[in-house]
């Protein structure tokens, strides 16, 4: 299934990126632009590595263990969809690599209760799940595990949305730290690159589209379900007769039509008409089903044919995971040894 560009940079002279999912349940469009399209770009000019984050997952799953476990193929079917080729990007189960729980253990020592407690980031996904102060121990130390994540592979690169860039801040804290401690430059420190196009909302006008809020539309979905999906997708509340003027911002069907329509001149006249007022949301609508239509409709061709030897995708998933695992101990070697703590 390799695609290989012949403009592609060597995989020794590339540098190093670092992406993943939680896999916590198929994804979704919003994936799609935040991430996924990107990475199908990435494979041209990065050694790349993907993340299937089942034991990040475990930290707010413990009370239904068995979705992270079923969805680690279920979420490796999207991404081989999609377009990432395991001939060029390392796909990998993140509980499948000790070293990173190892790394994860040490960096621990390099950062405070306190300090994990300030993270804006984690600060927002406790609120969101409304832990209060039952704060799940794994989940509290999460910057520690991404920091392991990221510098077992010496990623100098990683994509991420705005809310996760205090991450990427915490992960080169500890990597100056680290160094500091052992008086040897041994980890590397990494940058966050912010996707074009920014999170999308859910169908119903949410900030977010997310899997637990049920307003998604899955990279899998069926005609039918993506033609139900977009006729609940939220417009201009006030946009109650099609003669009225309508407005665009905060309009989903737009948001969505700016990020996949590739014909900005019909958007932008479709935009005009809308805001004058005489086109129906119903017109908007039928744009949109239109378009996505036929972009996930080969999407979900590529993902039905690879469902059907779902043995040969977790072997994918095997062996890029071995090969990531060389990467990591070699790099956790190090660690330890620059820690006095290779004894035999």
């Amino acid at each position: 299934m390799s695609s290989q560009n012949p403009s592609a940079v060597p995989a020794n002279q590339a540098p190093i990126i670092l992406t993943g999912d939680r896999p916590t349940g198929p994804l979704h469009l919003g994936h799609f632009v935040g991430s996924l399209r990107n990475r199908v770009a990435y494979q041209d000019t990065y050694r790349q590595f993907v993340m299937l984050a089942d034991a990040q997952a475990l930290t707010d799953n413990m009370d239904d263990i068995g979705k992270v476990h079923r969805n680690v193929v279920e979420v490796a079917l999207d991404y081989l969809a999609c377009g990432i080729d395991p001939a060029r990007t390392t796909i990998l189960i993140q509980s499948q690599i000790p070293e990173l729980t190892e790394l994860t253990f040490y960096y621990l020592n390099l950062v405070t209760v306190a300090r994990l407690e300030r993270n804006p980031t984690v600060k927002q996904e406790i609120i969101l799940r409304g832990f209060e102060r039952d704060i799940p121990a794994g989940f509290l130390t999460y910057p520690a595990s991404q920091a392991a994540d990221i510098t077992a592979f010496k990623a100098t690169v990683v994509p991420v949305g705005d809310d996760q860039i205090p991450m990427i801040e915490q992960c080169n804290e500890i990597v100056r730290k680290f160094n500091r401690s052992v008086g040897q430059e041994i980890l590397v420190e990494c940058k966050a690159i912010v996707p074009e196009v920014g999170r999308l909302p859910g169908i119903d006008g949410r900030a977010k589209m997310s899997k637990s809020l049920g307003n998604t539309i899955n990279l899998g979905a069926s005609s039918d379900e993506i033609r139900a999906a977009v006729k609940q997708v939220y417009t201009d509340p006030l946009h109650l007769k099609v003669s009225d003027p309508g407005h665009i911002e905060g309009n989903v069907a737009f948001i969505y039509l700016d990020a996949f329509d590739t014909d900005k001149e019909g958007l932008a006249e479709m935009k005009a008409h809308y805001q004058r007022g005489g086109l129906g949301d119903s017109i908007v609508k039928k744009r949109l089903e239109g378009i996505l239509q036929e972009m996930l409709a080969p999407i979900r061709a590529r993902r039905e044919e690879f469902a059907k030897d779902r043995g040969q995708v977790m072997q994918i998933l095997k062996e890029g995971t071995m090969r990531a695992r060389e990467v990591a101990a070699a790099t956790t070697d190090e660690v330890r040894k620059a820690l006095g703590l290779s004894y035999f």
